[in-house]
């Protein structure tokens, strides 16, 4: 029942994506030539001829569609991946289209015709693929279009996979029981499902319950149990799901990706790859570039200030741990007297410390301080936004004191950051301070920058624990 189920709905999505094909098509053509937008010059080429095109376009899509198997079941795959699976076979098979129109050697099809209609089919398509996955999650929220899963594996991924998978009602998976290979575990419940028995009665369970999907999530120190596992499910008709136990392993961005066919399982990598390395590094040339200027006045003064209050260069320059563990010099304006440290030493600022000159004090209490780093911005050492670097000469006891520590020298060192905006700034907790650069790690965004800077703005220079 559920195969012909499965059948009816690819049926009924075909068929939509069919419409939203042709819609796009003619919509595509009444822009090119009866909007107005692009003066035409040649006369109105008949509707009928284009018309004709769809005799060809109709089944070209369907075909790449089932190549990117756009047909298949998606249930635990996000709405973007599909999106995005739309864009790369819409645009695949627009281009065999141009391709196969110069066969027609008689007639010359408008390109901005085509163009039109390789933009608007895929809105369509992507809407109608989304308005017809939130039918489906409707009609299995209510209990209708199930698959019924088994977990291969009673330990804590298995039971966090059924806990998950009951929060989201809306993919129809209705998890039948657990396998496992401690026997007396048999005929208890686990996340309010049963232990129906163990590893080696897979295949007599999927054909009992009928089972559509097996997730194997066997622990790290029974992986050698797998190939017993998928054994015994032979040439059972059900879809196979692994869950590889390292989660335990990921800190950064983990991830899956293919090479030669081989999938390969990140469990640490950077968010900085491809357009969001342009994309961070144009933000911050551009606000680095404003600032300077803007606050070129302010920045004179300030110098001026600070030759009036103490002898000594108007800088000051501390070497820093940037990304990946690279060292650098760190720009700031000089607010302590000419070789502070000679007698105390690397040390922490404290509040009202003796060593910062009258001006110094003004200048750290209003972060003005930090003005000059937006030269290192400029330079590429740093970012607007990122955790904020520290000096070695502290970091190997933070290293060793504070796990996961070093990860957050995946990502160029800020100005500000997230945690500085939650209030986990100067002499605060440095355990909270790293929690907070990594959730920033891991969730970036060029929305999560632009909020950071919003919110530094708006909370102000002035913090109390800038000292």
């Amino acid at each position: 029942m559920l195969k012909k189920h499965s059948k009816f709905f690819e049926s009924v999505l075909l068929l939509a994506d069919w419409l939203a094909l042709s819609g796009a098509w003619m919509l595509a053509y009444c822009l090119r030539f009866y909007s107005g937008i692009i003066p035409v010059y040649k006369g109105v080429p008949p509707f009928k001829i284009y018309l004709t095109l769809l005799i060809f376009m109709i089944p070209l899509w369907g075909i790449v569609f089932r190549i990117f198997g756009l047909y298949r079941p998606r249930r635990v795959s996000t709405r973007l991946s599909e999106v995005g699976d739309i864009g790369k076979a819409s645009t695949f098979a627009t281009l065999i289209l141009i391709a196969l129109t110069f066969l027609f050697r008689q007639y010359d099809f408008s390109r901005l015709t085509f163009f039109y209609f390789w933009l608007i089919n895929i809105i369509a398509l992507s809407l109608t693929r989304i308005l017809f996955r939130e039918f489906l999650r409707f009609l299995r929220q209510k209990g209708y279009n199930q698959r019924y899963a088994l977990i291969v594996g009673t330990e804590k991924m298995g039971q966090d996979l059924a806990k998950k998978l009951r929060k989201h009602p809306e993919l129809g998976i209705r998890i039948s029981g657990f396998l496992t290979n401690d026997t007396s575990l048999i005929g208890n419940n686990l996340q309010g499902n049963p232990v129906l028995g163990k590893y080696s009665d897979v295949r007599s369970f999927v054909a009992k319950h009928g089972i559509d999907i097996v997730f194997v999530a066997l622990p790290f120190n029974a992986q050698n149990q797998l190939k017993e596992v998928l054994d015994g499910i032979g040439d059972e008709m059900v879809s196979i799901m692994v869950l590889p136990d390292l989660f335990e392993f990921i800190t950064l961005r983990g991830s899956v990706s293919e090479f030669e066919g081989m999938p390969l399982i990140s469990l640490r990598d950077t968010p900085l790859y491809g357009w969001n390395i342009i994309v961070k590094r144009l933000l911050d040339i551009v606000f680095a570039a404003v600032v300077l200027i803007c606050a070129s006045p302010l920045i004179g003064i300030i110098a001026l200030l600070i030759k009036i209050a103490s002898h000594g260069h108007v800088f000051f320059k501390q070497e820093r741990m940037g990304m990946d563990g690279k060292i650098f010099n760190m720009i700031k304006f000089r607010t302590m007297y000419v070789n502070a440290e000679v007698v105390s030493g690397p040390v922490w600022t404290k509040q009202d410390d003796p060593r910062c000159t009258k001006i110094g004090k003004l200048l750290r209490r209003t972060s003005l301080d930090e003005l000059p780093q937006f030269f290192n911005v400029l330079r590429g050492d740093m970012s607007i936004v990122g955790p904020r670097p520290e000096r070695p000469v502290f970091i190997e006891n933070f290293r060793n004191a504070i796990p996961k520590y070093m990860l957050r020298h995946k990502m160029k060192s800020g100005i500000t950051g997230w945690a500085q905006v939650s209030g986990w700034r100067g002499n605060t907790s440095l355990e909270k301070r790293i929690e907070y650069d990594l959730y920033y790690i891991e969730n970036w965004s060029l929305h999560f920058d632009l909020k950071i800077i919003w919110l530094t703005l708006w909370n102000g220079f002035v913090n109390k624990h800038a000292y």
